[in-house]
């Protein structure tokens, strides 16, 4: 584990070193908008005062040991009324409580510099705030911001979230020594789960998608607190966000989360939680519009690169898409999904492009979930040049019958998606999804090619694919689907049919190719497909 780690980093500060010696003249950011398919405001660097201070000089002690929750406290306010500026954390490790942000100010990590954030529940007091779409209370944030401009966390430092306190954790996801470890260390067990307290256990039975109603009375929260784990990175309503270089690793849920922001810049970082993290997402990007994400590795117990806007009813009633997204030369190493849309996706995503990615080991590759009682339309998606190996279900997915587990444990629990079910009424409840274009997409070793599984109601519709060759245990299929374009796409199976439509309306392919071993290399399922046009098709 120790030499993974290793080169995971050694690896992480090469990819960014380089990454930094691109486009050193005029505006850093101009080729990602070159050819563009939609209209984006550029967004810029935050620029801060010359003010600088530096921990040391407001009583941090980087020993590991004495808590820094103070000095913090007083050198953010000291460079606030200077007008902002640099706030240095040089080499050591600097254990705190929860760092507040103010506007105009940068959190530089020297090389060498982690703040470790401390497992004392009680340094961390109950905040209003979102989580998982709904508004709620939970913990406060490790790291947070409210209404705020011009905020950086930048450098060559890591965060540490002291997540293991906070998490709780699956017996199965684990080893059985690190298991026993762990139950020793106090808390509590039901059944094959391990909770951190009896807090932590009574908040997650009276939850429902780790958020608890609404109505509780303070006693009821407080008796529950433990439960309530905070995302470690939270921004909220703020105007130019940047996060450079920095390592963000063992958040106690969601690793980053930038909500109702605008003008967010993510470059260079790497994002990491062990694979057992529940709810440990590298990045949860939610409400915001204008945000560039390029050159950043995430290595994830949840999902790596998501895409939010709020859920159900308060999702659509907040009405604040996320939109104006552009995303390069990331790499996701394990999670549940490389690039995520949803399941929160209520307040609409569009305008997103996504290039040059690699997915190495992860559930799914690119992940669009949601179901029935969300709406939203999630729309104008530009995915090309995606590089995948490994993918331990579906390369590319559609879910849309989306209930709350990742798509590995689904498949573990008997799960194959192919959900049959009767027509609902379209309302203000039904999730869209359309005008998705995925071109030159490689994918090796996958257990499924594709899987399309859309609502009867209310189909995905026109997705295009061009260019794609995928090597996999079964092939594509497209369940309540319309208007979908293959062109040169290859699907290489080792069970099955290559291509198998299932409701599927409008289907036309161009050059669809498969091995010439396959007996029956397209297979139509039930009786609703309609006009499906497939030419010039050829065996390899």
């Amino acid at each position: 584990m120790r030499k993974t780690t290793t080169f995971l980093l050694t690896f992480a500060l090469l990819f960014i070193s380089c990454a930094e010696k691109i486009n050193e003249k005029g505006y850093k950011y101009d080729y990602l908008y070159e050819n563009l398919p939609f209209e984006m405001p550029k967004v810029m660097i935050p620029k801060f005062p010359d003010n600088k201070v530096n921990i040391l000089d407001f009583g941090g002690k980087p020993d590991g040991i004495t808590l820094n929750t103070e000095a913090f406290e007083k050198a953010m306010q000291s460079l606030s009324e200077k007008g902002g500026g640099t706030l240095v954390v040089p080499k050591g490790i600097w254990f705190t409580g929860p760092i507040v942000f103010r506007s105009n100010i940068n959190l530089h990590l020297e090389k060498g510099a982690l703040i470790l954030f401390s497992p004392d529940f009680d340094l961390y007091p109950l905040v209003k705030t979102v989580f998982e779409g709904l508004d709620t209370r939970r913990c406060q944030s490790p790291i947070s911001g409210r209404n705020l401009e011009n905020i950086a966390i930048t450098g060559e430092g890591s965060i540490n979230g002291s997540g293991e306190a906070w998490r709780p954790l699956k017996k199965s996801k684990v080893t059985e020594s690190h298991w026993k470890k762990v139950v020793a260390s106090g808390g509590v067990v039901k059944g094959n789960s391990w909770y951190p307290s009896e807090g932590a256990l009574k908040g997650a039975e009276m939850s429902d998608m780790n958020v608890p109603a609404s109505n509780l009375s303070e006693k009821e929260w407080l008796e529950i607190k433990d439960f309530l784990r905070p995302v470690m990175v939270n921004f909220i309503e703020c105007k130019n966000v940047y996060l450079q270089g920095v390592l963000f690793e063992n958040s106690p849920a969601w690793n980053i989360h930038p909500l109702m922001c605008e003008n967010v810049i993510i470059d260079g970082i790497f994002a990491r939680n062990p694979a057992y993290a529940q709810n440990g997402d590298g990045l949860d990007l939610e409400s915001c519009v204008n945000s560039i994400i390029v050159n950043s590795l995430f290595d994830v117990g949840d999902d790596g690169i998501c895409i939010k806007s709020g859920k159900d009813e308060q999702g659509r009633l907040r009405g604040r898409p996320t939109e104006n997204v552009i995303v390069d030369n990331c790499k996701v190493f394990q999670g549940h999904g490389g690039f995520v849309v949803g399941s929160e996706m209520s307040g609409g995503v569009r305008n997103i492009s996504v290039s040059n990615c690699q997915f190495l080991g992860t559930d799914v590759g690119l992940r669009f979930k949601s179901r029935r009682g969300r709406g939203g339309i999630v729309e104008n998606i530009y995915i090309s040049d995606i590089y995948m190996f490994n993918i331990l279900t579906d390369s590319f997915l559609f879910d849309l019958f989306y209930g709350g587990r990742s798509a590995s444990e689904a498949l573990e629990e008997g799960y194959t998606g192919a959900d049959v079910e009767k027509l609902y009424p379209v309302t203000e409840e039904t999730p869209v999804f359309r005008n998705i274009f995925v071109k030159n997409l490689v994918s090796r070793n996958a257990r499924r090619a594709m899987f399309f599984n859309g609502l009867p109601e209310m189909k995905v519709s026109n997705i295009q694919i061009e260019n794609v060759h995928v090597t996999s245990t079964y092939g594509a299929e497209l369940n309540n689907s319309k208007d979908i374009a293959f062109k040169n796409v290859y699907v290489q199976p080792t069970i099955g049919a290559a291509l198998i439509l299932n409701g599927v309306e409008n289907f036309r392919s161009e050059n669809f190719t498969f091995p010439v071993s396959l007996q029956n290399p397209i297979e139509l399922k039930g009786n609703k497909n309609k006009n499906i046009i497939i030419s010039n098709n050829r065996l390899r």
